[in-house]
């Protein structure tokens, strides 16, 4: 894996006008850089995303994972990051076998940041089933809290642009393992798939983070990562509830240093706390 040239920064200084207390006065401030990347595979695009030009190894590992375009790292043969004029490309080269499936489920998308579904071209491709995760950890009220409040004090490019969502892995004997920040919330989680499956993390050890709400290609994708407990700020969408339960994800949201609300198979997190009370 390798990088062809200089990579623009994830954020650079903005000028701005800023009035307050009844007074304008001139500052700057750091914001997100947003960036096209193309997704390439075998010299084809196959899709264009509005992404943060960080951890791009991590994301077009994650993406290729998330797509079903490859089940493993091992079967992406050579990765490059190319920084162009207009944009950057992740050019894959895929191991032979994999070539098929792409060709299969080709499409070309031109996302907008964060879109998740953009350029589908059916409701079923929409809606595609996902697989059921492997059973969780038992999971106490107290995890999922230091889970959540792991998260903002790693968020190092939201801190200083107050514009970007994270996505992060946390075990319970190593605490916050992975974070990946990005300005769209479906990137964020991709690169964190790529990054734990770099790492050779497994996504049933432990609890995935999310700094934004939660809708159904977030719980898409958490499924496809094999990931039993998500635990997110906001709340989620009643299709993503649906799709918890089929997929047998612990959907916990509205998760704040008070306390959490849990949306799907409450039973590992209230067994624990009705044996915690006993």
């Amino acid at each position: 894996m390798t990088s062809r040239g200089v990579v623009p920064p994830a954020s650079r200084p903005a000028t701005r006008v800023v009035w307050r207390d009844g007074a304008l006065s001139e500052s700057e401030r750091a914001i997100p850089e947003e960036t096209p990347v193309a997704l390439t595979y075998n010299r084809v695009t196959h899709a264009v995303m509005m992404a943060t030009p960080a951890d791009l190894e991590d994301f077009a590992i994650g993406f290729s994972l998330a797509e079903g375009i490859v089940t493993t790292p091992a079967e992406i043969d050579a990765l490059d990051v190319l920084p162009l004029p207009r944009g950057i490309e992740l050019r894959m080269d895929l191991a032979p076998h994999r070539l098929d499936r792409l060709t299969k489920r080709q499409r070309r998308l031109a996302g907008p940041t964060g879109c998740g579904m953009c350029g589908m071209d059916s409701l079923d491709e929409a809606l595609r089933p996902v697989p059921r995760v492997p059973d969780p950890i038992p999971c106490s009220p107290a995890m999922i809290l230091a889970a959540i409040d792991s998260l903002a004090p790693a968020q190092r490019l939201n801190a200083a642009t107050r514009a970007v969502h994270a996505a992060g892995f946390w075990t319970a004997t190593a605490g916050l393992v992975a974070l990946r920040e990005d300005v769209g919330r479906h990137n964020a989680l991709d690169k964190l798939t790529g990054a734990l499956a770099r790492q050779g993390l497994r996504a049933a050890d432990g609890i995935v983070v999310l700094s934004s709400r939660v809708s159904v290609e977030m719980v898409q994708k958490a499924a496809l990562l094999g990931a039993p407990v998500v635990v997110a700020v906001s709340a989620p969408t009643a299709l993503a509830v649906r799709l918890a339960e089929v997929a047998g994800i612990r959907l916990v949201g509205v998760a704040r240093a008070d306390g959490f609300e849990v949306f799907s198979h409450p039973d590992v997190i209230v067994q624990q706390t009705v044996q915690h009370v006993a």
